[in-house]
């Protein structure tokens, strides 16, 4: 099968990483990098063995690339997706997809009209401790109440002039970091954003926010907060997701997860599930269930609901501890690259697509609303 010939958009650090992820990916060739730094982009096209062109735009002009991969600023990134689509290009897009709602929207719109697969690299999608609660779901983990992502993220690489800090190029915190984790909520909820309320801080009068925090309603009875502070050394960061199931509670560390543990009451279903684990966890996670049966009472009562949980359950959930954290993000991007070529091919929806990718930004642009005005920004289904 002819292999999916790929153009990068974007030769600096980010696309590096993605470049050094898919290296030798199955069905992927690399066949040239655009970038405005002319000397950075002859650097990675001579990693890759591809030539260079002056602008991005060169290479929808080329026939044997196929789909491109975008790594550019946040700001530049729906015109280049609404371009490679409208050429017939299948897109890979480092989040965000767009900096505004109604761009993202159409951009998944035209993504199915024009049936190019529209992949955006929101990696938690694709982390396989993260992967390993959905099956959990109505076994060991009843239903979701509250998602809460604390981000104790480091400043320290963001000068003042950098464009992460300019709103105009980088959508804000919440839209240009806070989308992975909107984005992470919606799967692990599985239900629609229907309104978000939010706040933010900032060190001076005169500076951009570097301190937010959002409270999305997931209708009826579900409620996420997101805080994110770029206010820390590297060596301080730390950040931690936890998920309230009622029966069970889920924590899990790291903004790329790399360690979690389940602690849940529940029934024999929930046992066996737990149990099953370990030889149906995804490659590269290691799940150690310790079970203590008729721990408790049979019966119990929570939010209304009478339960049946009378055994204990504790799960330790591993892909090697914060020392395996940048492997880890590797093999996520790797892994949505993989999901690019493969849907490219056979025309399925991949993992992280067009409308899952605007879901979030629309959930981002209505918090960066709600922190501006203080009001509570509704949103419509679907």
């Amino acid at each position: 099968m002819t292999d999916l010939g790929v153009g990068l958009v974007g030769a600096g650090r980010f696309a590096t990483f993605i470049a050094e992820a898919a290296a030798d990916l199955p069905g992927l060739a690399w066949r040239g990098v655009a970038d405005p730094d002319a000397a950075a982009a002859e650097v990675l096209a001579t990693r890759l063995a591809v030539p260079t062109v002056a602008e991005w735009r060169d290479l929808l002009d080329d026939p044997a690339v196929d789909a491109v991969v975008i790594a550019s600023p946040p700001a530049t990134h729906a015109e280049i997706v609404r371009a490679a689509i409208e050429s017939g290009r299948h897109v890979f897009c480092e989040k965000p997809l767009a900096t505004g709602a109604a761009e993202a929207l159409e951009l998944a719109r035209l993504a199915d009209r024009e049936q190019r697969a529209l992949v955006v690299d929101h990696v938690l999608r694709y982390n396989p401790l993260l992967r390993a609660l959905l099956p959990l779901r109505g076994s060991l983990l009843g239903p979701v109440q509250r998602f809460c992502f604390e981000n104790d993220a480091s400043d320290e690489d963001l000068h003042a002039g950098h464009w992460f800090w300019d709103a105009s190029r980088s959508g804000g915190i919440f839209v240009e970091h806070g989308v992975h984790f909107f984005d992470a909520a919606a799967m692990l909820v599985d239900r629609p954003a229907t309104s978000v309320q939010a706040s933010a801080a900032r060190r001076k009068a005169d500076a951009p926010p570097d301190l937010v925090s959002a409270t999305v309603t997931h209708a009826p009875d579900v409620l996420a907060t997101h805080t994110h502070g770029f206010s820390h050394a590297h060596r301080c960061e730390r950040q931690l997701m936890r998920i309230d199931f009622g029966n069970a509670e889920v924590r899990v560390e790291g903004w790329i997860p790399v360690e979690g543990v389940i602690d849940a009451w529940t029934d024999d279903a929930g046992v066996a599930a737990a149990e099953a684990l370990p030889d149906q966890a995804p490659e590269g996670l290691v799940a150690t269930p310790v079970v203590t049966r008729d721990a408790g009472t049979p019966s119990a009562r929570g939010r209304g609901r009478s339960l049946e949980v009378p055994h204990h359950v504790r799960v330790q959930l591993s892909l090697g501890g914060h020392a395996a954290k940048m492997n880890v993000y590797a093999a996520s991007v790797r892994a949505a690259v993989a999901d690019l070529v493969h849907c490219a091919r056979s025309g399925d929806v991949p993992v992280s697509n067009g409308w899952t990718a605007a879901a979030a930004v629309v959930v981002a642009e209505a918090a960066t609303t709600a922190a501006a005005t203080g009001g509570t920004v509704a949103l419509s289904p679907g």
